[in-house]
């Protein structure tokens, strides 16, 4: 399949470019977006390019996938997924396939300046008869594909709208270590959106990044932010971020907030943070256009349910990628 042929199959995506050895790249971001965070702080910038939330769908009777694949960065390692019929089949670890390097080290987190970035193939057996298809990309890292082949015809799903998704690290995906088990993924197995993911890692509610996107009109928008900046002494970042949002993409966009999922690494100051959770859900609920999703029913309390009582591992990412879907169904968004 060409690189043509195969953006048809691939969502997630704001553009793509096709750069030196005919590798594939896709963006989330316009490029006055990214210049912005490329100025702004690196952290933010060399997530901006991850491959968050990006997939390769399509429909088909064939047995065999393959693709080409080439990481360029690498946030915290976490997967290739393959899922038929919305069931995972095959986890493939981005730490399996960086496990052997020059000096035969483990692979530490990011990936040492200077060194070759890592590439191959990766293919996985289907069952037979017809099915649909989705490739999880690793949520954490930039991957640049190439090269899919399956060995039969492709037909491209059908979507249920263009979703714009804002968020940090857990809406990026890091927690679970697993892409497809991101919490917008859970979602979205059952949502089935199309959607474009712009989670960043440490993010916090900052309308510098509000940018126009010509060409791209998303039906709805979901913001899931603020768990970065509870202890900021006014909510004006808030207040001023859905000003802008909603001046850029109009009253009459369906936008749903998440408040803050809880969190329980900040015992000192876990009553500051319910008391900002609140007023994020105040100043977002003001707006007409605006429903408010309380975050905090949406992971259990309980550490067992996170990697690090912050970011939800894989059994908080269930609950709350399933709970959402609940709450979204409930109030009609």
């Amino acid at each position: 399949m060409t690189n043509e042929e195969l953006k048809k199959y691939y969502f997630g995506a704001y553009s793509f470019e096709e750069v030196e050895g005919g590798w594939l790249q896709a963006f989330q971001y316009t490029k006055a977006q990214m210049e912005y965070f490329k100025g702004a702080f690196d952290f933010w910038y060399d997530r901006c390019m991850a491959t968050t939330a990006k997939t390769i769908e399509f429909v088909t009777e064939g047995t065999k996938v393959s693709f080409d694949y080439k990481l360029i960065w690498l946030g915290s390692p976490d997967s290739f997924e393959l899922a038929v019929n919305g069931q995972i089949t095959k986890i493939t670890y981005v730490m399996d396939l960086l496990k052997e390097n020059e000096k035969g080290e483990e692979p530490k987190e990011g990936i040492p300046e200077g060194s070759i970035p890592k590439e191959g193939k990766i293919e996985w057996e289907l069952p037979e008869g017809k099915k649909s298809v989705v490739i999880y990309l690793p949520s954490d890292a930039t991957v640049l594909v190439r090269n899919l082949e399956v060995n039969a015809a492709v037909e491209r799903p059908q979507k249920n709208g263009k979703v714009l998704w804002l968020g940090d690290s857990i809406t990026q995906g890091y927690g679970p270590l697993r892409s497809s088990m991101t919490y917008v993924s859970v979602a979205n197995r059952l949502l089935n959106y199309d959607v474009i993911n712009q989670g960043i890692g440490g993010y916090i509610y900052d309308k510098k990044s509000l940018m126009k996107m010509d060409g791209y009109q998303p039906d709805k928008i979901i913001v899931a932010l603020g768990t970065n900046q509870f202890w900021a002494e006014t909510m004006k970042d808030v207040e001023e971020y859905y000003e802008a949002l909603t001046g850029l993409y109009g009253n009459e966009i369906p936008i749903l907030c998440i408040s803050p999922v809880w969190r329980g690494d900040v015992p000192e100051h876990y009553e500051k943070f319910v008391s900002f959770c609140e007023n994020v859900k105040k100043i977002a609920g003001s707006y007409k256009n605006v429903t408010v999703v309380d975050g905090f029913t949406l992971v259990p309390h309980l550490k067992e349910y996170y990697l690090d009582n912050l970011h939800p591992n894989c059994l908080g990412t269930e609950n709350y990628g399933r709970n959402l879907v609940e709450a979204i169904r409930e109030i009609g968004f």
